[in-house]
This record gives structure tokens, sequence and C-alpha cells, in this order.
């Protein structure tokens, strides 16, 4: 049986549901097709963290950030790759968790036409997980909780000792240890 996590349950700070989103399912419908991918990375952002979005307040690209919790920010890096974030903490905040990287599930045979790439490159990546899944600029602002683009809990829980580290991929605050994983058996 598959539940979506409640609005409370989003509304946590990023760093408690960044480890929390681990193992989860994202579940992305376009166009009447279905992909998902088990989560296996993410990162955390709170709004007084300088490699955060909102770091500098409130923007038009941030705008979803500050939101309400359990939505989809997603935006492009270097102008190429779009990033899908979870917007957590009370509305108003300026917070989300960056989802890393996902493990397939469902749907591998498109995400292989959508990304060409050998299996372990589908969705290693933020950019890359978003091209497989088809999540793109239109899935800003989505409500996770009532939209084609779900965070699933599917049983399977998440590690109770995640691998904790620097985030990646950032020049500001490289150190702060938001970057969680599933450690690899």
């Amino acid at each position: 049986m598959t539940t979506r996590p409640d609005r409370r349950w989003f509304e946590r700070d990023a760093p408690v549901v960044g480890p929390d989103l681990l193992n989860k399912l994202l579940v992305v419908t376009v166009d009447g097709i279905t992909c998902s991918g088990r989560i296996v990375e993410t990162e955390a952002y709170m709004p007084d963290d300088p490699a955060s979005h909102t770091f500098r307040g409130l923007s038009l690209r941030n705008a979803v950030m500050f939101g309400p919790p359990g939505h989809l920010y997603v935006y492009l890096s270097y102008g190429i790759h779009q990033c899908a974030n979870v917007v957590t903490g009370p509305a108003g905040s300026g917070q989300a968790v960056l989802i890393r990287a996902v493990e397939p599930v469902d749907g591998l045979d498109v995400m292989r036409a959508r990304r060409r790439r050998p299996d372990r490159e589908l969705a290693n990546g933020p950019g890359k997980l978003c091209q497989a899944l088809g999540i793109g600029a239109a899935h800003d602002g989505v409500d996770l909780l009532a939209s084609d683009v779900a965070i699933v809990d599917d049983g399977v829980g998440s590690p109770t000792h995640p691998v904790v580290g620097p985030r990646v991929g950032i020049t500001r605050a490289t150190a702060t240890p938001w970057r969680f994983r599933v450690p690899v058996e």
C-alpha cells in the first residue's frame, strides 16, 4: 500500500525532512506515462544559508520556496538542467530539500528513451533525474499532495543511519553537513 505524506509532514525544517525523504518514491505522470524512482540522495537548504536560493529574500524565481510546504520548486541550473526541490517548513520560511538522485523503479524504458545513457546514469544527479522522470519548468509550484507529481511512502523506511556529509555543486556553505544519502550495502 502506498500513501502520500500529509502537509504537516512537509512542514518540518529541511534538515529534518531531507533524511526522511530517503527511500520515499518520487512518482511523476506526464502525458499519461508514469515513471518513478526511489529517492537515494537529498540536500537541505534553509533561509539563513548562503547557498540557498532564499538567502537574499523573496524573488519571482524563488517565490514557491516561500509558499506552503509540500509543493515542488523547480529551477533551471546553469541554463541547462531542471532541478526539483520539495518545499518544507512553515509557509513563508523559504526552505526546501533538493532531490539529488533517485534509483529508477517504474517506467525504465521511458527513462532510457529520455536520457539515452547507461542505466547507472539515468537519475544519479538532480538534472538527470528531472530529465528521466519528465520534470520540467511547468512543474514549478505543483502541489505534491494533489497533482501528477507525488512523494509516496510505500513502506520502505528511511535509513536509520543515512550517510551525512557536505553538500556538493555549490560555492557557499560547502561544509554544511546537509547532504543525505542511502548507505550503499
